[in-house]
């Protein structure tokens, strides 16, 4: 089953991670696919926190959606040892239809690559010179269907030499003045009995008996029987030898699972083979590409919630299939090649949208996915202080509440109090929450930080102005923007560079200073972008 996965946006806050872990239970709880939830980054501490109450892991980490080699419908053939014969090797091309074939290493690593023109070349210079040298007695034996006659032979691993068919003429012609030679013979017995006495590397014996005589003769001489004739063990030889003398074993080009279909297609133009092994995370061999398997990749899919922007959601979107997108944001530039199902309700939390989801599919959460789903909605709309909150909200935070059996009231004081601020970089602190935006030609970037004394943070902003100047100008924003929002005092502490006079416009600012507590202003989502939407539109 292909994995689908539902992931929230980049910098994930916990209604985004929530979102993604408790909509991929009701998913898989339906039996419809392999769905499984996915982040886009760390999870911060708030989140953290939520997940350990509740005893559940962060859900996965990906990077990028971009199609894999993984995601391909590559080819699996058989794989051979790099000692197989090569006879092995031509009828496993044979019955398997295959032209090209990996040879890998006992622990299945690559060793190398055979093609059927490795193997025809190696027949047509076995014609011109039939010298074979370390050819496995097992792998003979193996080609030739023989067995080793006499005790001398079987102490023998390897044979060399070179193959001379002895025809059947007078013993004065029979001169091996060689010990490296490989003699292939019928029912001789002189010239069996005078190969033996020379002690050449081997005698083939074919399609006859050896007298029991010239079997206990003391020699090294390896004697084997055949049922083949002369002519076909002389062409067989040569392909017992193992497949690692004739496979190309050098400047390999290769393939692992895990590569992007953008960077194999570059190695492709610039090679001329048909055929490339794939290599999984152990350097293992567990496929073929070739280059028709690029024609139709098949994508892979995901499904957005919390978000429908390009500028948050996962690299290499454009390649993936989205099937679904659940969020709670105003429509932005996420573009589908198909129809797809949208999802998108004007509520405080994300999670809201998917508990009800649950409703509608007739199936209760686990305690556990309710109180997570809890911790959510309590998260996004900061304790029902946002402008973002509706009565839906506080009523489905309640129902995950009595499901999980944990009181709201502890659960925000858990949650606001998670953050542990004072310790945290001003880069850090300005990573937590952050999102990009791109308004009628203007990109600005705003992070939000939830606390239960934003007074204290507001202390250290000549530390915050020095690295939003900094991601101001590595990033190319014309404004970037800091939200600590205090849970008690029931506002927000804005501090900004960039169009500062932007900034003062939209919010009323008075005076010179970066920054201004703006009382009842409690969401990014719905009080600060749609004002600068409507001062920039």
């Amino acid at each position: 089953m292909e994995t689908v996965y539902i992931t929230g946006h980049r910098n994930p806050d916990t209604d985004s991670i929530v979102s993604a872990m408790a909509y991929a239970a009701l998913k898989n709880a339906l039996g419809q696919r392999e769905y499984r939830a996915a982040r886009l980054g760390s999870i911060n501490d708030e989140t953290k926190v939520v997940l350990e109450r509740f005893g559940l892991q962060p859900p996965q980490l990906i990077t990028d959606v971009r199609t894999q080699i993984r995601d391909l419908d590559y080819d699996t053939p058989p794989t051979l040892s790099a000692g197989a014969s090569i006879s092995r090797a031509w009828q496993t091309m044979k019955s398997d239809k295959i032209s090209t074939l990996p040879i890998t290493n006992e622990d299945g690593t690559l060793y190398g690559m055979l093609s059927s023109g490795d193997v025809a070349n190696h027949d047509v210079a076995s014609v011109r010179d039939p010298m074979f040298r370390g050819i496995p007695v097992y792998n003979l034996l193996s080609v030739l269907e023989g067995r080793v006659l006499n005790k001398g032979g079987e102490q023998k691993d390897a044979i060399s030499g070179e193959v001379t068919i002895a025809l059947p003429v007078g013993r004065e012609n029979l001169n091996f003045s060689q010990k490296e030679t490989i003699v292939v013979c019928g029912h001789q017995p002189d010239m069996i009995r005078r190969a033996l006495e020379i002690g050449v590397n081997c005698v083939i014996v074919c399609q006859a008996e050896v007298d029991p005589e010239l079997l206990q003769m003391e020699t090294e001489t390896c004697l084997i029987s055949t049922p083949y004739d002369a002519y076909r063990a002389v062409r067989l030889i040569g392909n017992a030898l193992p497949i690692s003398s004739i496979c190309k074993h050098e400047d390999l080009v290769s393939f692992h699972l895990d590569d992007y279909l953008d960077d194999v297609q570059e190695v492709l133009l610039q090679s001329r083979y048909r055929s490339y092994p794939i290599l999984d995370e152990e350097e293992k061999v567990v496929g073929m590409l070739s280059r028709y398997h690029l024609l139709k990749p098949r994508r892979k899919r995901v499904i957005l919630v919390d978000h429908n922007e390009k500028a948050q959601s996962v690299m290499g979107l454009d390649q993936a299939e989205i099937l679904e997108i659940v969020d709670h944001h105003r429509l932005a530039d996420i573009e589908t090649t198909t129809p797809v199902y949208v999802r998108n309700e004007p509520v405080g939390s994300t999670a809201t949208i998917i508990a009800g989801m649950y409703q509608e599919k007739g199936l209760m959460p686990s305690e556990k996915m309710a109180g997570i789903m809890a911790c959510a909605i309590v998260s996004d709309t900061v304790m029902f202080k946002s402008p973002t909150c509706t009565q839906r909200d506080i009523a489905v935070a309640n129902r995950m509440a009595r499901i999980a059996n944990v009181s709201l009231e502890d659960l925000g004081k858990m949650i606001f109090s998670a953050g542990g601020d004072e310790d945290k970089s001003a880069e850090a602190l300005l990573g937590t929450d952050y999102k990009e935006f791109h308004i009628a030609g203007h990109n600005i970037a705003i992070s939000q930080v939830t606390s239960m004394d934003a007074k204290a943070l507001l202390e250290r902003r000549e530390e915050f102005f020095s690295v939003m100047a900094e991601n101001r100008s590595r990033g190319g924003f014309e404004t970037v923007v800091l939200m600590l929002t205090d849970v008690l005092q029931d506002g927000t502490y804005l501090l900004f560079v960039g169009d500062e006079e932007a900034i003062r416009q939209a919010f009323n600012i008075k005076g010179e200073e970066n920054y201004a507590f703006l009382p009842k202003i409690m969401s990014r989502k719905k009080q600060v972008v749609p004002i600068l939407s409507a001062l920039w539109g």
